[in-house]
Order: structure tokens, then sequence, then C-alpha cells
């Protein structure tokens, strides 16, 4: 079963805290915007993907279950 992050960039201020926990999946640019760079992460980044979630200060990063 996989999961897919999903991004409210409504709610999304760009701090950049889900880039420090998971640098593979979040990436904060020059432009001052997120991208996610994998929105289908593996397994071995669940962890550090549930980090991200947690950690947002605006709860504007979630995971959708497959």
């Amino acid at each position: 079963m996989g999961y897919r992050v999903v991004v409210d960039f409504d709610l999304c201020e760009s701090n950049a805290v889900c880039m420090q926990v998971a640098p593979e999946v979040f990436e904060v640019r020059d432009d001052d915007f997120l991208y996610v760079l994998d929105e289908t992460p593996g397994p071995d980044l669940r962890g550090k993907v549930d980090d991200a979630v947690a950690r947002c200060p605006k709860q504007a990063i979630s995971i959708s279950e497959d």
C-alpha cells in the first residue's frame, strides 16, 4: 500500500521546516515557493514524511493513503 504527499498551498507559508526534515521530498527554492520533489515517496521515507507532517506549523501537509 502506497501513500501520497498532499500540500495545501493555500495554507503553506514555505517556512522550509518540511525541507529540513525530508529534503528528499520537499524543497523551498529561491522563489520562496515549496516544491514537492516526490509526491509518492517510498516506504523508506515514510518516517521523515510523517515527521514533516507533524512539524508543519501551518498544518499544510497531509498524507493520502492509496
